[in-house]
């Protein structure tokens, strides 16, 4: 039997509040009590841990309190901002164009290296000895091949694979035998490792590589198929209604965080990167960076963008 996960859940907000909003604004637009959104993935109490140095340094820099609310998926973080239970939100780059549609959020920041955008890449992947050396492989296969994506508004884990699925005539909605969300990028490498799912799909570093070097993947067992073109990174960012002067001194904290914390920036960093550049920091980035994701959303077929 044929089962095909919706591309998109009703939003649940995983947030709980009292009369009293924690992330209202004072007459000038400033909080408070700076409240960020970040999504925990497949691991949520390793996300607070490496969140919590970040959100201690930035305390001290903007001189108010900053809350880090941890969520099971990007809608949560999504509902949240546009709610108004958020300042500030760490999104994926196709996570972001969903959210940016409200038009009620912009840009911060993103990690970049010499003025330019940090780049990754998604993987589709499959064990070693499944026999599937190559996508006209899993192609002449297909109906016979279960599939696995990662969060529904993953960029590398789901947008872009499904791209190129459909671009080489496999709709995952109706080309496989099944197709499924896990959840996260190491679920998605796991549920393979463990051949629940014939196919994967996730972003190279923080998928195989990192898990590989956890010891949780053997190095041999997975083997990539397809690699995307460079994607760019994922972006922190605001809302439109936080005080223009105080989202500057956010943003600033952010481009001086590798400099000033060089041990906070590389704990957080080495969660999604085995390894990085030393030059690796955080860069301003514009809205218009993203109008590529924006074509590739735009032009798939069936796919509802979140409103």
């Amino acid at each position: 039997m044929r089962t095909i996960v919706k591309i998109f859940v009703p939003l649940v907000v995983l947030f709980s509040f009292g009369c009293k909003n924690k992330a209202d604004l004072n007459a000038a637009g400033v909080p408070e009590k700076l409240v960020i959104g970040v999504f925990g993935g497949e691991n949520p109490g390793r996300t607070q841990d490496v969140m919590e140095p970040i959100r201690k340094a930035m305390e001290k820099k903007l001189g108010i309190p900053v809350e880090m609310t941890i969520t099971s998926d990007y809608t949560a973080v999504i509902e949240a901002i546009h709610s108004k239970k958020i300042h500030v939100a760490y999104l994926g780059p196709f996570s972001y164009i969903l959210a940016a549609q409200r038009k009620d959020i912009e840009p911060l920041a993103v990690l970049g290296l010499y003025g330019k955008p940090f780049m990754y890449h998604s993987n589709i992947f499959v064990r070693t000895s499944s026999g599937l050396n190559s996508m006209a492989d899993v192609k002449a296969k297909a109906k016979n091949l279960t599939l696995c994506f990662t969060d529904p508004a993953s960029t590398s884990g789901h947008l872009i694979p499904r791209y190129y699925l459909n671009s080489i005539g496999l709709n995952p909605d109706n080309a496989f035998k099944q197709t499924i969300f896990a959840g996260s990028h190491a679920a998605s490498v796991l549920t393979v490792a463990a051949g629940k799912v014939d196919i994967g799909c996730a972003t190279d570093e923080y998928g195989i590589n990192l898990l590989v070097k956890k010891g949780l993947v053997k190095p041999n067992e997975l083997k990539v198929i397809w690699i995307s073109d460079p994607i760019v990174g994922s972006p922190i960012v605001i809302r439109k209604d936080v005080n223009k002067s105080f989202a500057k001194k956010i943003q600033q904290f952010y481009f001086s965080l590798a400099k000033d914390e060089p041990s906070v920036f590389d704990k957080y960093i080495r969660v999604y990167y085995v390894t990085y550049p030393a030059d690796l920091t955080y860069i301003a980035i514009a809205d218009s960076t993203f109008n590529g994701i924006r074509k590739i959303a735009g032009g798939l077929k069936g796919l509802k963008l979140v409103n």
